[in-house]
């Protein structure tokens, strides 16, 4: 299927800075929309402006593209609160259509997901009263039936607790058909409130808080041991483990369990299986590096080694191709992805800079402000150039004068394959010289002919600094390592919406 990505002819608007910008299309404005949305303020738009533009854009958007938007955020951006956004949101105007249960079902990859979509459904349709959820949608309905064959026991118990909705409740209210007789029994405890209590580190953890000790040594004898017990029983899953690494470390489980952790954060399977978006290794990173222990180094090197190990398929760029990555460093990114984060936009502009500029051998890196700096940095320590980058980042001040990346290769006469910029795409002159990216990539096509300009819009407002309808122009949107498969595709004549084409529903 190919749909159609651009319009004759591109309309030029404002951005927030007030500098020129360039329209997208419905289908490019809501992919860019959708993978950047944290469902927190953003530094120019809050959370809930971004879900009513979302709202308005499908609206301007046929229900088989949504569908496939959808779960391309769920599976390839590893994104849960939007899928579900959207999802929901075409049960409103599809009424009927067998796309939307194939959305609901696609982007549910998780056993509480099911309850989650229905608090939003009745949430999003304004339900009240005893019975929110009543006069379901029919394609809702049939699309979480089919999702709850998609679990085990475990997973249901893992995940069976007391919020908005309940399982149980769901369960009644979507009257799911089993696919065998194992299934049903399921259901049926389920309905019998009889699921077996899961085996979690949460479940032995708030179990060994509610044990009194006699000495502050005793409860942290106590605490070793149960670490020690889950890191043996690998039932802590990938993104507990990172996030606990703190906990596992202060504990001070023995060497022999440390090394555990870093075999299973380290492994290739265990990476590729958990689907991390990248930042969450840089989170990791910050949270323990300042931690007395010996074996805080060890760890640094385990993430390193594991960030590298998510990119492990990803293609790069030989001594042949001459790169450029420019990372926005402004004030504007400097922003939360989400309400409780420590990771903030540019945090995600570097470790995706720092990702691909591992991936290239013929490279020259630096960031952007008022000022454009080249800092260069060896290749093989992901996690630390983004923290030297981020110590940084007030030696370029916080405009967002993009084009003088540009106009550096100008006046230098330098010529690039490849020019990356990983920014929230609201560019400008911050000097009001009537300078901006567009016209300065115009003058540097007279230096390099063949050179390919890459935006990838870490915020999704909805504008670009230039026109992308041109084929040496290319909008990347996302925070997912995923993105970088939109370059490969780039490279073989398709475009940034190809991939989200290529989805089975």
């Amino acid at each position: 299927m190919k749909f159609n990505f651009f319009k004759k002819k591109a309309a030029p608007v404002t951005n927030y800075e007030g500098a020129t910008a360039y329209t997208l299309t419905p289908q490019m404005e809501l992919y860019s929309a959708v993978v950047t949305a944290g469902l927190s303020d953003s530094f120019y738009e809050n959370a809930d402006n971004r879900v009513t533009r979302i709202q308005e854009l499908m609206l301007k958007n046929d229900a088989e593209y949504i569908a496939k938007l959808a779960v391309y955020a769920r599976t390839e951006m590893y994104m849960r609160s939007v899928p579900m956004v959207l999802a929901v949101e075409m049960a409103k105007t599809n009424s009927g259509n067998a796309v939307v249960a194939k959305a609901v079902n696609g982007v549910v990859k998780r056993a509480d997901e099911i309850t989650e979509l229905l608090a939003y459904y009745q949430m999003a349709n304004n339900r009240t009263g005893t019975k929110k959820l009543n006069k379901l949608s029919k394609q809702v309905q049939k699309g979480l039936s089919d999702a709850f064959n998609n679990f085990d026991e475990y997973q249901f118990a893992k995940y069976n607790r007391d919020a908005e909705v309940k399982l149980r409740d769901a369960m009644f209210l979507v009257h799911p058909k089993a696919k065998n007789e194992e299934q049903q029994a399921i259901f049926d405890k389920i309905a019998k409130k009889e699921l077996a209590v899961p085996y979690t580190w949460e479940t032995e953890l708030s179990a060994l808080g509610q044990v009194g000790y006699e000495t502050p040594a005793a409860k942290q004898a106590a605490v070793k041991a149960k670490w020690e017990e889950l890191i043996d029983s690998k039932k802590v899953g990938y993104m507990a483990t990172m996030r606990n690494l703190r906990n596992i470390l202060e504990a001070i489980v023995s060497a022999m369990h440390v090394k555990k952790v870093c075999d299973y954060l380290a492994d290739a399977a265990a990476v590729a299986k958990s689907k991390q978006l990248p930042f969450r290794f840089l989170a990791a990173y910050r949270e323990i590096k300042g931690l007395n222990s010996e074996y805080t180094t060890l760890v640094l090197s385990t993430l390193e080694k594991a960030i590298v190990a998510s990119i492990a398929n990803m293609k790069g760029f030989d001594i042949s191709t001459r790169v450029l990555i420019a990372c926005d460093v402004s004030g504007s990114m400097q922003k939360p992805v989400s309400k409780n984060s420590k990771i903030w936009l540019y945090d995600i502009a570097l470790v995706l800079g720092m990702l691909m500029q591992s991936k290239c051998t013929r490279v020259v890196t630096g960031m952007f402000g008022d000022s454009w700096k080249v800092i260069n940095m060896p290749n093989n320590g992901v996690l630390a150039n983004v923290e030297e980058y981020y110590k940084r980042e007030g030696e370029v001040g916080y405009a967002t004068n993009g084009y003088k990346v540009i106009d550096d290769l100008i006046n230098r006469n330098v010529v690039m394959d490849k020019v990356m910029l990983f920014t929230d795409c609201q560019l400008w002159d911050n000097k009001h010289g009537g300078a901006s990216l567009q016209k300065s990539w115009a003058r540097y096509k007279a230096i390099a002919p063949g050179a390919k300009l890459y935006l990838f819009d870490l915020a999704g407002y909805g504008n670009t600094p230039l026109s992308v309808e041109r084929h040496d122009v290319h909008l990347i949107a996302g925070w997912s390592d995923k993105v970088f498969d939109v370059i490969e595709a780039i490279e073989n004549g398709e475009n940034a919406l190809a991939k989200i084409s290529q989805v089975v529903l």
